[in-house]
């Protein structure tokens, strides 16, 4: 089975500015050598509600951006960024494949406490894509506290998917949620799950500490140091979770 290298971005985002923040990841991103790239959500924006940030999917700069250094580091990439609809707005999340495959991922539970869901539609479907050998769920942010919508289940005698991505700006005032969140999916699923936040304060005067890491099935974590922007390559393996999975079985007990 092939294992899988996966890079996790922690920068500093800069309010509502898209050119220096795909310009900040540009400069993050050299030199680095991956097969999966995941940068936090809104990548070139922040977690905002002006929608007047929002672009059309079908002509996105940004994703035609993602799309080019997908091409140039020949590795996908997972974020989310406003997405305009039919006059609708979307917290969108894109997995983008060197190849120009696009799978796109709507955020399922849109964030009432910051009064998300009054400016942006819910998803209502799971998106699970498959890269590599390997089934990816597409998560965003506030959907990592409701797990029965990831809930993994054995199909033919093997689990519906490997991974999970969360992309997010979670404030620091409630990073033991995150963590704790985010170790609890890993087990319960038997999955590897990557969780992307970003370092630094907006302008609505939020601080986040970032604590992005990659977690095993057994819970095992690897980190990127908290407050600091930060760049990590973790390898994940598919014969140790296959390995986990087996020696395991919790996953077919839940059918």
């Amino acid at each position: 089975m092939q294992n899988i290298r996966i890079t996790l971005v922690q920068p500093d985002q800069i309010w509502e500015n898209k050119a220096a923040n795909l310009e900040k990841y540009e400069q993050m991103l050299r030199g680095v050598a991956s097969d999966v790239i995941v940068l936090p959500e809104m990548f070139q924006t922040c977690f905002t509600m002006n929608t007047k940030l929002g672009e059309s999917f079908e002509n996105s700069e940004s994703i035609s951006w993602l799309e080019q250094m997908a091409e140039e580091k020949n590795a996908a990439f997972y974020t989310s960024l406003i997405v305009r609809e039919d006059g609708r707005y979307f917290n969108r999340g894109v997995f983008v494949e060197p190849s120009g495959t696009i799978t796109f991922y709507d955020k399922r539970k849109t964030f009432g406490l910051a009064k998300e869901t009054e400016h942006y539609q819910r998803g209502h479907s799971e998106v699970i894509v498959n890269y590599k050998g390997w089934n990816i769920q597409l998560q965003i942010c506030y959907d990592l506290r409701f797990p029965e919508i990831v809930r993994n289940k054995i199909s033919n005698q093997k689990a519906h998917y490997d991974v999970i991505l969360y992309v997010a700006n979670w404030p620091e005032k409630r990073s033991e949620h995150w963590k704790a969140l985010l170790r609890a999916r890993a087990i319960e699923n038997q999955c590897f799950v990557a969780g992307v936040n970003r370092v630094g304060k907006d302008e609505m005067r939020f601080t986040y500490s970032g604590d992005s890491r990659l977690i095993d099935a057994l819970g095992n974590e690897q980190l990127i140091n908290s407050h600091e922007e930060g760049v990590e390559t973790f390898v994940m393996n598919k014969n140790d979770l296959i390995k986990i999975r087996e020696l395991l079985p919790f996953l077919k007990d839940g059918e």
